[in-house]
């Protein structure tokens, strides 16, 4: 099963590869971007696009970040609870069959 997982990630990245090999190819045309505060030098529309993607990619993984800590203490804080739940939990138990014996 593991060995299926694997070829079928490997599959999808090799066609993630090509089309993003056949997008490089296809936007060869050289854009200068041009900002209010700067005028960027021209590269091709291809490259402006992936820096682009890469751009949102880490700024959503910035965005997620304030989350995934909050949701990390809420784990941490409910591990620890449990925790103390199991231990007055068998202190009950041997509680009670000390009381039977």
């Amino acid at each position: 099963m593991r060995w299926i997982k694997g070829l079928i990630l490997a599959v999808i990245l090799l066609v993630v590869m090509l089309v993003g090999i056949l997008f490089a190819v296809n936007n060869q045309q050289a854009i200068a971007l041009n900002l209010i505060w700067a005028e960027l030098p021209a590269v091709s529309l291809s490259v402006w696009l992936l820096a682009t993607l890469a751009v949102g990619v880490i700024v959503g993984m910035l965005a997620m970040l304030g989350v995934y800590v909050r949701l990390k203490a809420r784990l941490t804080r409910s591990e620890r609870h449990n925790k103390q739940q199991r231990k007055e939990l068998d202190r009950l138990r041997t509680q009670g069959l000390k009381e039977l014996a």
